[in-house]
């Protein structure tokens, strides 16, 4: 994948646990590789076509210098999310080495190093308990505030008939498409996180509950791990999942069934 290279970038600033960190400055120096295709930049010769390296560094410096934080680590992560918010990259890798860290040993440097990609992920949202409108947009809202997590668009609520032969209600459901910088563990761990805010309760599998949330994809990935399956398992097989789907995203091409959702058919 073509990519940005910032090497070196030194910027004075106050991060670290002691409390002399917090008030005196000391250098950070980052290193960053910023992931984006530069093909339509190599046609036309314009800088509006890739990333500039100019305007990224000062995304990184004034993120630097404008807060103060305990850990490098939170240090790299809110630089790799500033360029990602403030720019059409679609990745990053950023190290952020600390030379003058508190060390009573001889080194040459101290340093974290996160990598973060921009990816689109399509939900599946249902409830059957309680007031079950308002479950889904409390949800909806819900997964808005996390920082790794944009929601760009939702479908239509729908109701259906109960699916799995255990839950009596009638289901209202719908789907939404997400940007995140999550990877895939991490976005489960935040659905997860989302459902049980909306009280839910994991006893008997396919009960009524008040929210359900599944991850139908995550980008073009192919996924089979424990306890996490991209695409869904059987997605295809549920009107339930694949009706709102298919009106957000008629064109995204499943990468199992290499079709697009529009011409899927239960």
């Amino acid at each position: 994948m073509d990519k940005i290279l910032i090497r070196g970038l030194e910027v004075t600033a106050c991060h670290g646990c002691k409390d002399f960190e917090k008030t005196t400055p000391q250098p950070f120096v980052f290193d960053a590789d910023i992931y984006f295709d530069f093909s339509r930049a190599a046609r036309t010769d314009d800088i509006r076509d890739t990333i500039n390296y100019s305007a990224a560094s000062k995304i990184i410096a004034s993120v630097a210098q404008n807060n103060t934080y305990n850990l490098i680590e939170k240090l790299a992560y809110e630089c790799a999310y500033a360029v990602l918010d403030n720019t059409c990259a679609d990745g990053i890798t950023l190290t952020v080495y600390k030379p003058s860290a508190p060390v009573k040993l001889k080194f040459q440097t101290m340093g974290a190093s996160v990598e973060v990609k921009r990816t689109t992920a399509y939900l599946s949202l249902g409830s059957s308990l309680g007031d079950r409108e308002e479950y889904l947009r409390a949800a909806i809202q819900k997964l808005d505030t996390f920082r790794e997590i944009k929601v760009k668009q939702v479908s239509d609520f729908i109701e259906t008939e109960p699916y799995g032969g255990v839950a009596r209600n009638k289901f209202l459901n719908c789907a939404a498409e997400i940007e995140t910088y999550f990877g895939p563990r991490g976005l489960l761990s935040a659905v997860q996180s989302v459902e049980n805010f909306c009280g839910r309760k994991r006893t008997v599998r396919w009960e009524d509950r008040t929210l359900d949330i599944d991850i139908i994809f995550f980008g073009k990935e192919i996924i089979a791990e424990d306890g996490l399956i991209i695409p869904h398992a059987e997605y295809y097989k549920r009107d339930f999942v694949l009706a709102p789907l298919a009106q957000i995203a008629p064109d995204f091409v499943c990468p199992l069934l290499k079709k697009p959702l529009k011409t899927i058919k239960t």
